[in-house]
């Protein structure tokens, strides 16, 4: 899955490291039950916050990219390489500001590892096998969604839509999902056997 260039070369590498272990993520979630997990850093201010939100939200998709191609339909993939074309800017903002917070409680020898550590933790957080089915269902939805979001405005949006997105992550809620109901059944196909096995050739033509 490709990643746009992102404006400012510590934004891209956090973009393409955050791809990078969701992949790893995805590939280990096979045995983990689903976690409704927030890790929403204590003492983050408004602006922060908001931050956060965007950060998180744009984790869940990325994740969701990776882990619901089983479904083309559901367009994870290209509708997420979209988002990061639509609002760069706003990411690259969240991206500076959350840095700048961990600098500011944590100091800026180890602020950076900080923020390495949360990103881990919020690509983590998204990372479900029980609640597959719910989960892409409302990343599926969500990702359409930030595409109708103008410019400037997806702060505002991710605040909203992160309350579902980790909703989608309880089971209980899964079971309801559209595509938890849709089942495909096996179909039983009748024995054919082949004619000529065990017979002369000359009764086979």
């Amino acid at each position: 899955m490709g990643l746009p260039a992102a404006r400012g070369g510590a934004l891209f590498r956090a973009l393409r490291a955050a791809a990078a272990l969701a992949t790893w993520l995805v590939s280990a979630a096979g045995s983990a039950s689903a976690v409704v997990a927030t890790g929403d850093p204590p003492g983050l201010n408004p602006r922060e916050a908001r931050a956060h939100a965007i950060w998180t939200i744009r984790s869940g998709l990325n994740v969701a990219a990776l882990q619901c191609q089983f479904s083309p339909f559901l367009m994870t993939v290209p509708n997420y390489n979209a988002l990061l074309r639509q609002h760069t800017d706003e990411m690259g903002e969240a991206f500076r500001t959350l840095t700048g917070f961990f600098v500011r409680t944590q100091g800026p020898r180890t602020g950076q590892r900080a923020f390495d550590t949360y990103a881990t933790r919020t690509n983590q957080n998204w990372a479900t096998f029980d609640a597959q089915y719910s989960f892409c269902d409302a990343a599926a939805l969500v990702g359409r969604r930030a595409l109708a979001v103008p410019k400037g405005r997806f702060g505002e949006f991710a605040e909203t839509e992160i309350i579902k997105l980790r909703q989608s992550l309880d089971v209980k809620v899964g079971l309801a999902s559209p595509l938890a109901a849709t089942r495909i059944s096996y179909v039983v196909t009748p024995s054919l056997k082949d004619p000529c096995v065990g017979r002369p050739l000359s009764r086979c033509r």
